[in-house]
This record gives structure tokens, sequence and C-alpha cells, in this order.
């Protein structure tokens, strides 16, 4: 009863979180978790400046990563077509051509592959700059939006916009790389039309309805943080990376039911041997204890100490201090708390997400700014 109780206060805990959560925040988020981070020399500058203006950036990575294909021309690709011809070309189809007597006019109906630009990632490119031109960005960047938009049209990206499911099955090869940069800008900019239908003049989905997509969306933003933010001081930055319990011997179905580990975010600095394992988890910190009012929840202590004890190695310099951080997100709230458990600091942290961008990145940095010495002990 009392499990039961603790999640429905989590997940009327969370609805209200992800409703005060700001838009503007939601796209901070939305842009570290792109894959458009991967890619583009423009990310870094896109941290520094205010959220709101994070559409007209979006914007203006689409089109000039658009424009840049337009000067070296688009990639093409065979698409199915049908035309009435006046010579056979591909496969005749027998049954249009006798139901319209196209003989007696001397065509033929036929069904043929030809090599055009109006392939699916061309037309949602195209589609993704008439949905920006109409996201209220500054009006020169809208109008570049338009002019490209209708150069593509122009040159023949006319399909309708592609849905999700036929845009996976365009596979990119090594030397679509533009493209792949230029399709992650164009999905970017579909997403930024999410969250903002909070007040405006779009009817899009409520943020608080959404949940298990903010979940996930918090998980990858951090990672795009850290990736873009500390490769540059030398760290090492993984998401997801699975690590394997140091099995000495089993029994032979053990593999069928031993739990697997995932980390979230794992952070390793070889010049200073620091390895950092973060969890971010998307509700609160503090529940209902036992024999007190409030308390950490055990089984994430008991996860972070699996994932710092198990991987001790002693061939492995990193693993004998390694941290662990929880990281949570809040309203307008603080936590940082911390505990030494047979060498391993381990950090209870919450983060902020109805403050200013700059607040934000400044406390995912002072995560790792601090070297376990220079933590409060108590």
């Amino acid at each position: 009863m009392m499990q039961e109780a603790a999640s429905q206060i989590d997940a009327h805990h969370n609805e209200r979180m992800v409703h005060k959560i700001p838009v503007r925040n939601l796209w901070l988020l939305m842009l570290y978790a792109s894959d458009l981070i991967r890619h583009q020399g423009f990310a870094k500058r896109a941290m520094e400046t205010m959220p709101d203006e994070i559409p007209d950036l979006v914007a203006e990575m689409l089109t000039a990563l658009v424009t840049q294909r337009l000067k070296r021309n688009l990639s093409r690709n065979y698409i199915p077509e049908e035309a009435n011809l006046w010579r056979v070309r591909g496969r005749i189809d027998h049954l249009k051509t006798a139901c319209h007597r196209l003989l007696e006019r001397g065509q033929v109906a036929c069904r043929y592959e030809a090599l055009s630009i109006n392939t699916p990632r061309n037309c949602y490119v195209r589609a993704a700059l008439e949905s920006l031109a109409r996201m209220g960005i500054r009006m020169a960047q809208a109008q570049r939006c338009r002019r490209l938009a209708s150069d593509l049209w122009r040159l023949g990206a006319t399909s309708p916009k592609p849905n999700l499911a036929v845009l996976a099955t365009d596979r990119f090869g090594r030397h679509d790389v533009a493209d792949q940069r230029m399709v992650a800008a164009a999905k970017l900019a579909f997403e930024l039309a999410i969250p903002t239908e909070h007040q405006g003049r779009h009817a899009l989905l409520r943020p608080d309805r959404n949940i298990e997509w903010i979940r996930r969306l918090y998980e990858k933003a951090v990672a795009g943080f850290y990736k873009i933010n500390l490769r540059t001081q030398g760290w090492r930055v993984e998401s997801g990376k699975m690590i394997h319990w140091p099995i000495q011997a089993q029994t032979p179905g053990i593999d069928r039911i031993l739990p697997s580990m995932r980390t979230d975010i794992l952070l390793e600095h070889p010049d200073t041997q620091r390895r950092i394992i973060i969890d971010t988890k998307f509700n609160s910190i503090l529940t209902q204890g036992w024999y007190r009012s409030e308390s950490i929840r055990s089984s994430y202590i008991y996860q972070i100490y699996a994932y710092l004890k198990s991987q001790v190695d002693d061939i492995d310099p990193f693993s004998h201090h390694a941290e662990g951080i929880l990281l949570h997100p809040t309203i307008n709230k603080h936590l940082d708390e911390s505990v030494v458990i047979q060498g391993h600091r381990i950090r209870f942290v919450t983060v902020d997400l109805s403050t200013e961008a700059a607040t934000i990145r400044k406390q995912w940095l002072d995560l790792v700014a601090q070297a376990p010495g220079e933590l409060h002990t108590s």
C-alpha cells in the first residue's frame, strides 16, 4: 500500500513539475538532446544565447545547411513514377492502357523509376523550412526559410512531408554526411513545435501530457550538454554504456535472469584519473520514509552503489575512487548532499529547471568542477 501511495505521489509530482518547466527551457533541453550537436559547430554558440532565440538559431542552422547543399546539388534517388508515354519505359500498365484506349493515341501507360530530388529527405527538409517560417522567428530568418522552401519546391521536392516511418527507411551512406546534418536540423525544427503549444496560435499537445517524452529528453539533454562542454577539457563522455558484473562463476541459466547494468552518463578524465557515473532520474529526489518524514530512495542508492563497487579492479586506476551522482530535476528547490561510502563519493543533487538557461548550465558544470577533496564533508 505504501509503495502504491508513493507511486501516485510521484506521478502527481511529475505532472506538476512538467507543467511548471518554462517552454524556453524545454527548447534548451531539446537542443542539447538533438542529434544535431554531433554535427554542427553552431551548437556551442546556441548554448550561450537566450533560450527564446533557439528557434531562430535552429532556423539559422537549417538554412545554412540547405544553402550549402543547394550549392553542391541536392542528393537524388530513384523514385517510382507513372506516366503515359510515347515509348515504353519500365513496365507497362496493361489495364490502364486498355481502359483509357491509349494505344489509339500512340501512347502506353508505364511504371518506372526515375532519378529525382523528390526524395523523402528533401521533402522533409522543405516541410521543416515551411514550419519554421510560421513559428514566429525573426522576419529575416522567416523570409529566408520561405525562399529556400520555394527553391526546393521549384527544383522538384514537391511531395508532402513524409512521416517518420518513411523517413526511417531512408538510409544514409558514407557520402551522405551533409544530408544527415540537414535532416537532423529539420527534425529538431519539427520537435521545437511540440512544447510550444502552451499558449499561442498553434494547437499542439501540452508538455504535461508528454511526461515519458520529457523524461527521455532530460537524460539525453544532460548527456548532450557534457559532450559539448567537457570533451574540449579532456573528458571522455559516454552515454548508455553497458557495464558488466565481475562474475567469477555462474550456473547455466543465470544469463537469462541476471539484470544488466547500463549507465546513463559516464565521464572520465585521464589526467586526473576521475570517473563520474551520473544517473538521471525524473522524479522527486526524496520520498516518504518509514521512520522519518523524508528519505532518499533506497533503491537508487543501491543502484549507484552497485555501479561503482562492482567495477573496482586492481588494474583500473579509475575504479577505486569513482564518484556517483544521482541527478534529479526540480522546480524552485535545491538539494546537494554527499556521502563517502568505502572510498566512493555519492552525491544527491537537484537541478532547478525553472531558472534561466545560464543557471542550468552552471549547475551542470558545477557537478564536475569540484574534485572530491574540495567537497564539504561532515
